[in-house]
């Protein structure tokens, strides 16, 4: 018998697709989820994510087994993922600007500034050019991504996973932040210019601490009609 999302779980996972399309993350696509059980996991509703209202609940997915009916076709890789990473609490799946631009010429973002050091060295990327709505292809995704931060999904956007919703919400504006230096530094032929010296330098500047996540949650949550 399929577990019940609680009110808290279905809200928070309004509250983050709102909040990634508030961002311009998303625009007519992309979904976010969280997990609710070693088995199961909630995903929102399937629709273009800031237009998801109060309310509206998301559908329950089983890690292991068919799509529900209406789910999209590429929560499998959210499948697949959750199936291989067991520390793995929320993911979401976004086509933003400036990572769809840089992946239109094969490329992921390297670790150019403090935003970027949470993918050293770059995140990444499945380069098949298709949508992936079948298991063999999320499953190549999940491979590809191994224990990595986030995975650019050849040029249909990216995906970002963590241990809390939070986290993985940040680090999908992160990652759009470290394509946007990315292309800056290429425009200006300054892509030979290392910035980290070595992983655990990366390491050091990629932290939580300090409420990062906190912050971004709250800025890009801000005005949110499910929040008081």
């Amino acid at each position: 018998m399929s577990i019940v999302a609680t009110q808290e779980q279905q809200r928070l996972v309004r509250i983050a697709a709102r909040a990634l399309a508030k961002a311009g993350l998303v625009t007519a696509f992309g979904h976010c989820s969280q997990r609710l059980s070693d088995d199961e996991f909630l995903v929102c509703a399937p629709q273009p994510m800031g237009l998801i209202k109060a309310g509206e609940p998301g559908t329950v997915v089983t890690i292991d087994g068919p799509l529900p009916e209406g789910v999209l076709g590429e929560v499998r890789m959210h499948q697949q993922i959750y199936r291989r990473r067991k520390e793995i609490k929320a993911i979401c799946r976004f086509l933003s600007p400036q990572v769809m631009a840089l992946a239109a010429m094969g490329h992921s973002p390297s670790a150019r500034h403090g935003f970027s050091s949470y993918f050293y060295p770059k995140a990444p990327m499945w380069m098949d050019p298709a949508l992936v709505r079948n298991d063999a292809a999320a499953s190549g995704v999940a491979d590809v991504m191994g224990d990595a931060s986030a995975v650019i999904v050849g040029v249909n956007g990216a995906v970002t996973a963590a241990d809390t919703m939070q986290k993985a919400v940040s680090l999908a504006w992160l990652l759009e932040d470290s394509a946007r230096v990315e292309l800056a530094v290429r425009a200006a032929r300054g892509e030979a210019h290392v910035t980290f010296a070595d992983a655990a330098s990366a390491a050091n500047r990629a932290t939580w601490d300090g409420r990062i996540a906190e912050r971004l949650w709250a800025y890009m949550t801000a005005g949110d009609i499910e929040l008081s």
